[in-house]
């Protein structure tokens, strides 16, 4: 490995433009040097382009625009462009550590085995205030069945090796939602996956952000899990498995109980996590809950 290797930097921007010039700075004052930022200006309805404007002239800055074609394709297109041994992601509207690189990029060395190294990740206001305390994502090594689980890698956080994606491809644009946990995934069956208890990332919360649609993540999640497990057989032992899918079920249930009282379709979904796992207590609670409710 290169001993200053180049960081591609892939940042998709839509309607974000309050929160643009803080993002870039974040990456402009970055402790390690090397690195190129492409900044993927999504057919956004705001001043992103003004904003982005005075920092072109730094020439490690890239500026693309596309009409809107959502996030996967959007940072699709910064990966193709990518010049780097590594590849990083920030969000429009968060902003990371300055000493991100600097931190993480050592692990590779230390570790050449690992394909990805992910870190703590910071709630913040929409004014950049601290919420609470750092989100802490441990998960490290053969971790396929952790994820299958419980999705604990920040995905935003993450830095991989290029080679990753040259192995097991770009983000699933057929996805709406969970594009990160698809790739991470794909990248678990190959690569072990590293962990740095740092934070490096800051998450801003803010109203414009897209809405929590609960139902449709789960829905593109159980999208996921099917095809990971049918392009990757064995990786995982069976009995995690069931676990993993009792978990998303339970999930999916609350979830479409939440959203508008769909008694039948949360019941439906309860019963198919204990079909997996007789035992798993969630579900039976859950089932009671709902009992309790329509009695």
């Amino acid at each position: 490995m290169e001993t200053r290797p180049l960081v591609s930097i892939v940042m998709a921007a839509y309607n974000s433009a309050p929160y643009l010039a803080e993002a870039i700075r974040s990456v402009t004052g970055q402790t390690y040097p090397h690195w190129e930022l492409h900044i993927i200006n999504d057919g956004s309805k705001d001043n992103t382009a003004e904003v982005v404007q005075p920092f072109l002239d730094d020439p490690r800055i890239i500026y693309h625009e596309q009409e809107n074609r959502g996030q996967a394709s959007a940072k699709n297109r910064g990966l193709r462009a990518a010049r780097g041994a590594f590849i990083a992601f920030l969000d429009a509207d968060d902003k990371w550590s300055l000493d991100k690189l600097e931190k993480q990029l050592p692990v590779f060395v230390a570790h050449p085995e690992a394909g990805l190294v992910h870190t703590n990740v910071m709630l913040i206001t929409e004014a950049g205030e601290p919420l609470g305390s750092p989100q802490r994502s441990y998960p490290q090594g053969w971790i396929s069945g952790d994820l299958l689980v419980d999705n604990r890698v920040n995905g935003m956080a993450s830095i991989l090796r290029r080679e990753c994606l040259d192995q097991v491809g770009i983000f699933d644009e057929s996805l709406s939602m969970g594009i990160d946990y698809d790739l991470w995934l794909r990248i678990s069956a190959r690569y072990q996956i590293l962990y740095l208890d740092e934070v490096t990332y800051f998450y801003r919360q803010w109203a414009g952000q897209m809405s929590h649609r609960y139902e449709e993540r789960m829905d593109n999640a159980i999208r996921i899990m099917e095809k990971f497990l049918r392009e990757n057989p064995g990786v995982v032992a069976p009995k995690v498995v069931d676990a993993a899918w009792a978990h998303t079920y339970v999930a999916r249930g609350y979830s479409r109980f939440r959203a508008d009282r769909r008694w039948s379709a949360a019941m439906s979904d309860f019963l198919r996590a204990l079909g997996h796992r007789p035992t798993y207590l969630p579900a039976w609670k859950s089932i009671i809950k709902l009992l309790l409710w329509r009695s």
